[in-house]
């Protein structure tokens, strides 16, 4: 089979950092689907782990977490899936990458793709979805008021792939007031057209911005990038009592200054269930379901800004590039092997 991988990990100028590669074709066992990949979009993972993970025994590293693509073949322990279902989800971090024609997942995280979308809308939203689905209800629990508070979530970095499902979901499913960051004039009218009920730029103070809204401090924040350089802002802006969730990696995180406000701490990272085949493994395609279907009854769109085609070694090294310039808007797909 085709994919795209990489021996020697590093940064996206080095001429070996993605290239075409050849690979046996995987068998399924187990839980596992055999999954003919259609479409694969990319996410901050993908930079991270191809500039600083090597592959295990000179191997060839595979990357890729998101894909939408046909099953052609199941392990004898699956009972969710058949042959020709059509699926998206978001991988494993122990198992090779979606970035290959044929690739073996866990039916347990699989859902079933959404009718209403095309592989690459589809493929858009696998990881964004879980993480954004986690952070607001297995972490934040924003169903739960704090007492107190406005009943409003701040979404830090509101444009990104994941802000992006996260102001959708709150719309769909909450009535709490969302409060998205954007810093561009372009990606604040993303932010708006997705829901959001306002808008303020993180390049400017935001307990200023924020409280010039009149509604008080948020119960909750959300913050998707950048987390160390707006930490002071968000335990200023915060409601006492808030609960605070983050998903990026700064090199230090400093949750001291959050004592006195009995703020309460969350680090979502939604590989957590696979990584360690928690007992409520298959919670994640209960979640991709329950997102197809709001998917279908027009209550959640695709978050893909862009799409590329053919799925190559050229065309993900360009997306790579955009990912790492932290401009990039909503979710950029590859589709189709040439």
């Amino acid at each position: 089979m085709r994919a795209i991988g990489y021996q020697t990990p590093g940064p996206i100028g080095r001429a070996d950092a993605l290239m075409d590669i050849t690979l046996d074709d995987p068998t399924p066992a187990g839980h596992d689907l055999l999954v003919e990949v259609k479409a694969v979009s990319v996410n901050p993972v993908d930079t991270k782990v191809r500039a600083g993970v090597a592959p295990a025994g000179g191997a060839w590293k595979v990357l890729g977490w998101d894909a939408a693509g046909v099953v052609r073949a199941v392990g004898p322990s699956v009972t969710r899936f058949r042959q020709g279902d059509a699926v998206f989800y978001a991988g494993d971090l122990t198992r090779p990458g979606t970035d290959a024609e044929l690739h073996l997942v866990d039916e347990r995280i699989v859902g079933h793709k959404p009718a209403s979308l095309d592989w690459a809308e589809a493929a858009a939203l696998p990881l964004t979805a879980l993480t954004a689905w986690e952070a607001l209800f297995d972490r934040l629990d924003v169903k739960k008021p704090v007492p107190g508070a406005a009943p409003a979530v701040l979404i830090i970095g509101g444009a990104g792939g994941v802000g992006s499902i996260t102001i959708q979901l709150l719309r769909a499913l909450t009535d709490l007031t969302v409060i998205a960051s954007a810093s561009r004039p372009e990606t604040q009218d993303w932010v708006r057209s997705l829901g959001a009920h306002h808008v303020i730029d993180h390049r400017k103070s935001i307990t200023e911005q924020v409280a010039a809204l009149g509604i008080g401090a948020p119960g909750f924040v959300f913050s998707t990038t950048h987390t160390d350089s707006h930490l002071p802002a968000i335990v200023e802006t915060i409601a006492p009592q808030g609960r605070f969730a983050l998903i990026d990696d700064p090199a230090a995180l400093d949750v001291v200054p959050f004592k006195r406000k009995a703020v309460s701490v969350h680090w979502e990272l939604m590989f957590t269930r696979s990584l360690y085949q928690t007992a409520d493994l298959a919670a994640q395609g209960e979640i991709l379901d329950e997102t197809a279907r709001l998917v279908d009854a027009g209550k959640l769109r695709t978050t893909l800004t862009e799409r590329i085609s053919p799925i190559s070694a050229a065309n993900l090294i360009r997306v790579h590039r955009l990912i790492e310039s932290h401009a990039a808007q909503g979710k950029i797909v590859l589709e189709g092997w040439s």
